[in-house]
């Protein structure tokens, strides 16, 4: 049967690095309310010239370079992202006439869950034999939607790119085989007012600004995901004791740990990078798989479980072999 093999990622970060003292300096807070609430130390913020299709553009070559695949050779790019350039055309055409790929591109939006929807219909378009070769990107901005005088919003969010390249390849359909085993996807849209952006093209009287009631977004997240997780699992025939490693959406520690220990997985089966990223909405699974690849600690032909839970409420997980 065919798989969907995951044979390069990539990331970019912007070239400004803000700590938590540095943010004390903007809005009321301190380092040590943001650490003891989220884990988070740090995050990145965009420069004018580092837009969303500059991001992507960078996290998409490196990713390219890592699989050693020429950008001619790409068919499509799927690109998630809640932060647009432009209303339209789709970021992900920008990305595309920057690496001069041919193909088609399309933009998806499923906030921070985005990155995983992007994978699954990769994956699905794959296995349909329409494509062969796919850039899944996921690349924010969210430091140009944050409403500044809401310290308990503006202090969790970055900005920044991941990307990954899924080719076509061969496999036997068991769980053995390299690349993308399963996924699950989900929405609910009668949570959509927990978690979302006050205004856009259709409601220009409006400010434009993150919106979110953090405490029912922790309500919700943690028994979702796990719930994902264990389908995505089941309908892969393995358990979480299989996994090798969690990459989860990186949002806050508190949840993190939580999912980690509603799966049973000790902390040094799970991929942290929110204290350096902060949250990077659908950038934050690229981007923390890309740390811990570059590290060394994820390996080729290893399992890994990646879950997300954004506004919408949209959620979701895949399990990959990476190729």
């Amino acid at each position: 049967m065919i798989r969907s093999q995951l044979t390069g990622i990539g990331a970019y970060l912007p070239r400004t690095l803000v700590s938590n003292d540095e943010m004390a300096k903007r809005v009321d807070t301190s380092d040590e309310w943001i650490r003891e609430r989220t884990g988070i130390r740090q995050r990145y913020f965009a420069a004018p010239d580092e837009s969303c299709a500059f991001m992507a553009t960078e996290a998409a070559r490196a990713a390219l370079a890592d699989a050693g695949v020429d950008a001619a050779k790409v068919d499509a790019i799927l690109l998630a992202t809640a932060t647009p350039d432009q209303a339209f055309p789709a970021t992900a055409v920008r990305v595309q006439a920057a690496l001069g790929c041919g193909g088609f591109g399309f933009d998806l939006s499923a906030a921070c869950s985005g990155f995983i929807y992007a994978l699954s219909m990769a994956d699905a378009m794959i296995r349909a034999g329409q494509v062969r070769t796919v850039l899944v990107i996921g690349a924010e901005v969210y430091s140009r939607i944050m409403n500044w005088e809401d310290r308990g919003t503006c202090v969790l969010f970055g900005d920044g790119a991941g990307a990954v390249l899924l080719q076509a390849g061969e496999g036997d359909g068991s769980h053995a085989d390299r690349g993308i085993l399963a996924s699950r996807l989900h929405s609910q849209g009668a949570l959509a007012d927990i978690l979302y952006v006050d205004g856009a093209v259709g409601q220009p009287d409006k400010p434009g600004h993150l919106v979110m009631n953090g405490r029912e977004v922790f309500r919700h997240a943690v028994g979702k995901l796990a719930e994902t997780v264990q389908q995505t699992l089941e309908a892969s025939g393995l358990t979480a004791a299989d996994i090798d490693w969690l990459v989860p959406h990186q949002a806050n520690m508190r949840i993190i740990d939580a999912v980690g220990r509603k799966l049973g997985l000790g902390a040094d089966k799970v991929v942290v990078t929110v204290d350096q990223h902060a949250n990077t909405s659908a950038a934050s699974i690229p981007l923390a798989l890309h740390a811990a690849y570059r590290d060394g600690r994820i390996k080729r032909g290893q399992l890994v479980l990646m879950e997300a839970l954004g506004g919408g409420l949209t959620w979701g997980s895949a399990l990959v072999r990476l190729g």
